[in-house]
């Protein structure tokens, strides 16, 4: 009988050849994936040991105080979440976050306005006349903010150079108060935010073939449907970049709005400032501090939502 079973196998061995070596070559390819697999990750390993010592750093001077803030805003002075409450239940604290939200659109929207036709400009006029314009906007960027920030105030003043320009052409009567308030936060502001427009958009702009342009001036289209239904559009990366690199960074300014603006004006950086410094609320300033890392946060969260090319945007949904 067990020879019979013998004759049996050897037979269907020699019977069915290639099934076999099919087997076979399946489990050589199956290990052969492991291994590469296994060789995958221990590549991986090895590269991302050497950014431990800069994960080391961000946890140390980063993450290790943004916990803490995050804590003593619902820890002090009593654990829980009186501190947002009182933030967004207080009248005057309620007023503070109006000025920043409203501040930081108007920055936004004026360095928009005014930054757009400066970067069209910078890319449309010859090299070496864009290239001297271009290094006219990093210069101002460059410069000291707050030798830039007095100047506006020197500027903007009752005795000012602007208040006497429109005095002595009969425009006005009286000087116009353009300092210690928003007007002059948005005005010192606004100038200050404009090489943030320009650059990324002027970067945009150069990018864009003239070709496309021209094509839709052979199709029929007017100057101000190429410029709506073709460039416009073409242009919505760098205003997107800018002018949420602009709004986010109007959020937190202090400087320039500590010097122009007011007592009665006051901004959410300079609230955080004076809770800490004047009344040492450490709580509620750390609960302002807080509120605004969320908001930047889902800020740029919707930004990459809305650029295309993102991994996290709508397009590249699965």
């Amino acid at each position: 009988m067990a020879g019979q079973v013998k004759m049996t196998a050897i037979a269907s061995r020699q019977s069915n050849p290639a099934g076999g070596a099919s087997s076979t070559a399946g489990a050589a390819s199956t290990q052969a994936v492991k291994m590469k697999q296994t060789t995958s990750l221990s590549q991986r390993w090895k590269g991302s040991r050497n950014l431990l010592p800069a994960l080391i750093f961000l946890g140390l001077f980063f993450f290790a105080p943004l916990i803490g803030l995050l804590l003593r805003g619902v820890l002090e002075p009593t654990p829980g979440l009186g501190n947002y409450e009182q933030l967004f239940a207080n009248s005057a604290y309620a007023r503070v976050l109006f000025n920043t939200f409203s501040v930081a659109g108007l920055v936004t929207l004026f360095s928009l306005l005014l930054g757009f036709p400066l970067a069209w400009a910078i890319t449309l006029v010859p090299r070496g006349w864009g290239r001297w314009m271009l290094n006219i906007v990093l210069l101002s960027m460059w410069t000291s903010l707050l030798a830039r920030t007095y100047s506006w105030l020197v500027l903007l003043q009752a005795s000012g150079v602007i208040n006497k320009a429109l005095m002595a052409m009969g425009i006005i009567d009286q000087p116009l108060e353009m300092v210690h308030n928003l007007t002059g936060v948005v005005i010192g502001m606004s100038y200050i935010m404009i090489p943030f427009i320009v650059l990324p958009l002027q970067a945009t702009m150069a990018a864009i073939d003239p070709m496309v342009l021209q094509a839709g001036s052979i199709c029929g289209a007017s100057p101000w449907t190429n410029f709506f239904k073709v460039f416009l559009p073409l242009c919505r990366s760098g205003l997107f970049s800018g002018g949420l690199m602009v709004f986010v960074m109007s959020l937190g300014y202090y400087v320039t709005p500590a010097l122009l603006g007011g007592a009665q004006d006051m901004m959410l950086p300079e609230f955080i400032v004076q809770q800490v410094q004047s009344f040492l609320n450490w709580g509620l300033a750390s609960a302002a501090a807080a509120l605004l890392i969320v908001i930047t946060l889902v800020l740029f969260y919707f930004y990459l939502k809305l650029q295309p090319e993102s991994p996290v945007g709508s397009n590249h949904a699965r």
